[in-house]
């Protein structure tokens, strides 16, 4: 498969991290007066948005990385050396 789920994941928290931190920092400070003068939409935001691009960054990398030669993937049925199924009978 070509996606990993993490890049869509990433860019959805990305952008709703963005706009809700962008909304905190820019609305007007007196709506924040009767949650003790925290802006919640600031700091929210902010932990979206790094838990998206992290996300992002790890979905990239692991897109990025593979097998030299096209080697399958660890913990598949195929046999190292000769990139064939190996038989029923064959025990190693």
């Amino acid at each position: 498969m070509g996606l990993d789920i993490r890049l869509p994941i990433g860019l959805l928290f990305s952008v709703v991290g963005a706009l809700l931190g962008g909304y905190g920092a820019l609305s007007n400070k007196a709506i924040y007066q009767r949650s003790l003068n925290l802006n919640i939409n600031l700091a929210w935001g902010a932990v979206l948005l790094v838990f998206g691009v992290t996300m992002l960054v790890l979905g990239y990398r692991g897109s990025k990385v593979g097998l030299p030669g096209g080697a399958p993937s660890p913990g598949s049925a195929m046999d190292p050396s000769t990139g064939d199924k190996p038989d029923a009978g064959s025990r190693r």
